[in-house]
C-alpha cells in the first residue's frame, strides 16, 4: 500500500505540473472535464459521446443525437458550479446537495427530488427487482443525514491518515449511505474530483478516473459491494490507488500531446496565413476551449468583416486544423478534430 501511494503521489505530481506548463492552463481544462463527464456517465448507462457533447454544447442539432447528452452536459455544469463554490464553501453536505440539483435539472431523475435527501428507502440489484432480492440495501432514510454528517465530518478531521486514503475511503462510504434517489454514482465520482482540488492535490481538475472505473466497471462495482459485505477496505484502496496512477499517467501524456499539437499549429499559422497570422493565433487559442465554431463565431472573436473571417476559417480548412462537420452551405460548423481525437481515441478504445 506505501508503495502505491508514493507511486500515486508522483504521478498526480507529474499530472499537475505537466498541466501548469501549458499556457493558459484554464483553455485545456475544458476537454479533460468533458471527458470525465462522458465517462462517468457512460457508467450509469448513457449512450453519449464526447463528440455529442461538444456538437450539443455548440447548439449542433444532428438528426441522431442521444437523448441523453443533456445529462452529461448536466455533469459539467455540476461540476463547474462545485468548483465555482470551492473556495467558499468546503465539501460538504451543503455542497453535494447543490451539485445533486445540477446534476438532475431538467433531465431523466428530475421528478426524484433533485438536490433533496432522500425521504425514502432505495436499493441496488438487477433492473426490476424487488427490496428482499436487492444487492444491497443502503441505510434508512431516517439515518441518512447523520451518516453525511459524520463523513463531513470524517473529510475535515485532523487525521493522520494521508489525503489519497481519505479520498479512497470517503468515495466508498458515500455510495455506502447512497443519499439520493437517482445519481448517487456520478455524485460520488466528483466527490473525488472536488476533494482532489479542495485539498490542492490537483490546481485543475483534469483527472478523468471514471476512465478506469469504466475500464473495469464489473470490478469497480464488486469492490464497492465486498467493503459492504465484508471489509475489504485494503482491497478497494489498493483498486483505486491503482487507478490514480494509471490515469494520471495517461492524462499526462495527453497534456504532452496537447502542446507538442498546439506548437505544430501554431507553425503552420505563422508560415502559412500570411499577413492574418495573429487573428489566426487567436482563434487557435479559442478553439482550445471552443473546438467546434462558426464563421459568426470567428468574427466576433477577431472583430471583422464576415467576408475575412470566412477567409481566415478557410485557411485553417486549407491547413487541416479545422473540418467541416456539417455538410451544409449555411450555418456551418467547423470542428478542431485532431484535438477532439487526443481524447476521443481513448474513449474509442476502451469502447471497442
Amino acid at each position: 500500500m506505501q508503495v502505491l501511494l508514493s507511486q500515486a503521489d508522483r504521478a498526480l505530481g507529474r499530472l499537475d505540473g505537466s498541466i501548469q506548463t501549458l499556457p493558459h492552463p484554464d483553455l485545456f481544462v475544458y476537454m479533460y472535464v468533458r471527458k470525465e463527464a462522458v465517462l462517468s456517465s457512460q457508467i450509469e448507462g448513457t449512450q453519449s459521446s464526447l463528440q455529442d457533447v461538444l456538437a450539443a454544447e455548440a447548439q449542433i442539432l444532428a438528426p441522431d443525437r442521444q437523448q441523453d447528452v443533456d445529462e452529461v452536459v448536466n455533469y459539467v455544469r455540476a461540476m463547474k458550479h462545485g468548483l465555482q463554490r470551492l473556495p467558499d464553501l468546503p465539501v460538504s453536505v451543503r455542497l453535494i446537495r447543490e451539485i445533486h440539483a445540477e446534476l438532475l435539472q431538467g433531465v431523466r431523475g428530475s421528478h426524484l427530488t433533485p438536490g433533496e435527501v432522500r425521504t425514502s428507502q432505495n436499493w441496488i440489484g438487477p433492473g426490476g427487482c424487488s427490496l428482499n432480492e436487492a444487492t444491497f440495501v443502503p441505510p434508512p432514510p431516517q439515518e441518512v443525514l447523520e451518516h453525511l454528517s459524520k463523513l463531513e465530518s470524517f473529510l475535515h478531521s485532523d487525521t493522520p491518515l494521508p489525503l489519497l486514503i481519505r479520498i479512497g475511503l470517503a468515495h466508498v462510504q458515500f455510495e455506502t449511505i447512497h443519499p439520493f434517489l437517482d445519481g448517487n454514482g456520478r455524485v460520488g465520482r466528483l466527490l473525488i474530483t472536488f476533494l482532489f482540488c479542495e485539498q490542492e492535490i490537483l490546481l485543475k481538475p483534469v483527472l478523468y478516473l471514471s476512465y478506469y472505473f469504466k475500464k473495469h466497471r464489473q470490478e469497480y462495482y464488486e469492490q464497492l459491494q465486498s467493503v459492504r459485505d465484508h471489509g475489504t477496505w485494503e482491497i478497494w484502496l489498493t483498486f483505486f490507488l491503482k487507478g490514480v496512477i494509471e490515469v494520471s499517467r495517461q492524462a499526462t501524456e495527453t497534456a504532452r500531446r496537447i502542446l507538442q499539437l498546439r506548437e505544430d499549429h501554431r507553425q503552420t499559422i505563422t508560415e502559412q496565413f500570411g499577413r492574418v497570422a495573429g487573428n489566426g493565433h487567436r482563434v487557435l487559442e479559442h478553439l482550445y476551449q471552443h473546438p467546434i465554431v462558426s464563421v459568426n463565431e470567428v468574427q466576433e472573436l477577431i472583430g471583422t468583416t464576415y467576408q475575412a473571417a470566412n477567409e481566415l476559417v478557410s485557411k485553417f480548412v486549407d491547413n487541416h486544423i479545422l473540418a467541416e462537420t456539417t455538410g451544409q452551405s449555411r450555418n456551418r460548423k467547423f470542428m478542431y478534430r485532431s484535438f477532439i481525437s487526443l481524447f476521443h481515441d481513448e474513449l474509442a478504445e476502451d469502447d471497442s
